[in-house]
C-alpha cells in the first residue's frame, strides 16, 4: 500500500474554494503539518482558487490567520517561510470557461501533476469540469479530488458524479472520507489480517454484536440551514459509520491493492439487509435535541439555534440495528449511532465477543461478563481488550476481576507523529494512491440502502424523538438494543 516517495512527481495542487471553511479550517492545516514533515516534494506549489481575495499576498495573510487559529500549535517561522513560497493565489469566477485558461500559465505538466481539489459545493463541479476541459489544460495525468456530501440521493449522486466522469476517468478521480485516513481505521486492516487470535475469532461463531458510534459534543455550529435539508443520516451514516462498517466486516482482500479493497467493501454494502417500511420501527430510531447542559454550560435546542426553523422534523441522532446477511455475519447485529450535541465526543468501535457457555467462577460473577474490543477512533486513538484476570492473593479460592489491556497510539508509538486524517488523504491524493479512497459504486450502492430508510421514515411517518443536548440520545435507542438483550457501550 506504500509506495516509495521517490517516485512521485511534484505536484500543482489547485484548491477550488482556497478561502472557504474546508480550506481554511482543514486543508491548509494540513498543509502546512505535510510541510513540516518534510512530506511535500520541493517543487510542489499551491494555488488557492477563490472570488474573494484581491491577490496572493491578500491570501497568503488569510492563510496565516487561519493556522494561527486553527494549527493548535504555534506556527514556526522557518516551517511558515518555506510553507508560504508554494503559495499563490488566482481570482476567478468559477462559472465562467474563458477563465480556466489562465491555467494554462500558472500550471506546468511537463514539471508537475494538476491535482484539482474541489473544496466548493457539488453545484459548482459543473463549471469548474466543463471550464478545465474547455481550457485544455488537463492531461491523463491530471486528477481531481472531492469531498462529501456527493448527492443527497442515489439520483443525485450519479447526477454528479456523470459530470466528473464527463472530463475525468475513474482512476483520476479522488473521493474523500476523512475517516479513511485516521490511524486505528487503517489499523483495523492490520488488526484483522496479520493476527491470528483475530482472524480466525473474527465471525459469528465468536462474536455477539458489534456497536459503532461517531458522538458529536458540537451542535450546528451556524450550518443550520445546511443540515436541516440534509440530517444525520444522510450527512453522517451514508459516508463515514458505513465505511467504518466496511472495514469492520469485509473478507480478506486479496492484496492492499485499491481495487481489491474496493471489492470487498463493495460485497459488504450489497449484503446489508434492507430497512423498508415494514422493520423501520424496529430498526431505527431518530432523535432530535432539546435544550440541555453540556459541562456545565446551557445549550440551546435545535430548533432554538439562530435561523433555525421551528417547526423542523430534521434528525440530529440516529440509531440502526443493521444486519449483515452473509455467511461470516448471519445472527450478529450491528448497532450504529451517531448524534450531535451528545455527552461526549467520541468515535469508536466495540466489538462484543461471546460469553463462555459455561461458567466456573460463580463466585465472582454469576454470568461470566463476555470479552470486549474496543477501537477509539477519537479523540484518543488506540485499542482496548477487556477480559478477566485472577486479583492476586493467597486465599484459597480464585476471583476474578474485569481488567483491560490498554494500546495508546500516542504512548506506544511515541517517536512515531501521528497525522489526523485529511494530511493523510491530500498525500494520497498528491501521490496518486487511491487505496484509501472510495469508488463510485461504493458510493452509489450505500446512498441506495440509505434511500431506503429514507422512504420507509416518509411511509410511516417516523418523527424524531427528543433527547436532552448532553446526553447519550433518546431513551428509545436503549430500548431497541434492550429488546435484543443488550445494552450500549457507555
Amino acid at each position: 500500500m506504500t509506495i516509495q516517495k521517490e517516485i512521485f512527481k511534484a505536484c500543482d495542487l489547485v484548491i477550488y474554494g482556497g478561502l472557504g471553511d474546508l480550506s481554511r479550517r482543514k486543508l491548509i492545516i494540513s498543509l502546512y503539518r505535510l510541510e513540516k514533515g518534510k512530506f511535500l516534494e520541493p517543487d510542489t506549489r499551491i494555488i488557492a482558487v477563490d472570488r474573494l481575495a484581491e491577490d496572493s499576498a491578500s491570501f497568503i495573510k488569510i492563510a496565516l490567520k487561519s493556522l494561527q487559529e486553527f494549527l493548535g500549535n504555534p506556527v514556526e517561522e522557518q516551517i511558515w517561510n518555506k510553507f508560504c513560497a508554494r503559495l499563490s493565489y488566482q481570482q476567478m469566477d468559477l462559472t465562467r470557461p474563458d477563465e480556466y485558461k489562465v491555467f494554462n500559465k500558472l500550471t506546468d505538466s511537463s514539471k508537475r501533476v494538476m491535482v484539482n481539489y474541489f473544496a466548493v459545493a457539488p453545484f459548482l463541479f459543473r463549471y469548474i469540469c466543463q471550464g478545465l476541459k474547455h481550457s485544455g489544460v488537463l492531461t491523463d495525468s491530471s486528477r481531481m479530488v472531492m469531498e462529501k456530501p456527493i448527492g443527497h440521493d442515489i439520483i443525485s449522486s450519479k447526477e454528479i458524479n456523470d459530470v466528473v466522469a464527463s472530463v475525468f476517468n475513474d482512476d483520476q478521480v479522488f473521493r474523500i472520507d476523512h475517516y479513511l485516513g485516521k490511524e486505528t481505521v487503517l489499523n483495523l486492516l492490520a488488526l484483522r489480517f496479520a493476527n491470528s487470535i483475530f482472524t480466525t475469532n473474527w465471525d459469528h461463531n465468536t462474536i455477539d454484536s458489534v456497536q459503532i458510534t461517531v458522538a458529536e459534543e458540537v451542535g450546528i455550529e451556524g450550518r443550520w440551514e445546511y443540515f436541516d435539508q440534509t440530517g444525520q443520516l444522510r450527512d453522517m451514516v451514508q459516508n463515514h459509520l458505513l465505511q467504518i462498517l466496511t472495514f469492520v466486516a469485509m473478507e480478506p482482500p486479496v492484496n492492499l491493492e485499491a481495487q481489491s479493497i474496493h471489492n470487498e467493501k463493495i460485497k459488504v454494502l450489497n449484503a446489508l439487509r434492507p430497512i423498508t417500511a415494514e422493520n423501520v420501527l424496529s430498526n431505527t430510531v431518530r432523535g432530535q435535541y432539546t435544550n440541555g447542559v453540556q459541562k456545565d454550560i446551557a445549550v440551546p435546542g435545535y430548533l432554538e439555534e439562530e435561523g433555525a426553523n421551528t417547526i423542523s422534523t430534521t434528525e440530529s441522532f440516529v440509531a440502526l440495528r443493521v444486519d449483515i446477511d452473509n455467511w461470516r455475519w448471519a445472527g450478529v447485529p450491528f448497532y450504529l449511532r451517531t448524534g450531535k450535541c451528545m455527552k461526549y465526543k467520541r468515535t469508536e468501535i466495540v466489538i462484543n465477543f461471546k460469553q463462555i457457555p459455561h461458567n466456573i467462577f460463580t463466585e465472582s460473577f454469576k454470568n461470566l461478563p463476555a470479552n470486549k474490543l474496543i477501537i477509539h477512533l477519537q479523540p484518543n486513538e488506540g485499542i482496548e481488550i477487556q477480559m478477566l484476570n485472577k486479583i492476586p492473593g493467597i486465599d484459597e479460592n480464585i476471583k476474578l476481576q474485569k481488567t483491560k489491556l490498554d494500546l495508546s497510539f500516542s504512548e506506544t508509538f511515541k517517536n512515531s507523529r501521528l497525522f489526523g486524517g485529511y494530511e493523510k488523504l491530500v498525500l494520497e491524493a498528491m501521490r496518486g494512491n487511491p487505496t484509501l479512497f472510495i469508488s463510485r459504486e461504493e458510493i452509489e450502492q450505500a446512498w441506495s440502502w440509505i434511500d431506503s430508510i429514507q422512504d420507509a421514515w416518509k411511509a410511516t411517518h417516523e418523527e424524531a424523538q427528543d433527547y436532552p443536548a448532553g446526553s447519550w440520545g433518546p431513551i428509545a435507542s436503549d430500548e431497541m438494543l434492550a429488546r435484543d438483550g443488550r445494552t450500549w457501550e457507555e
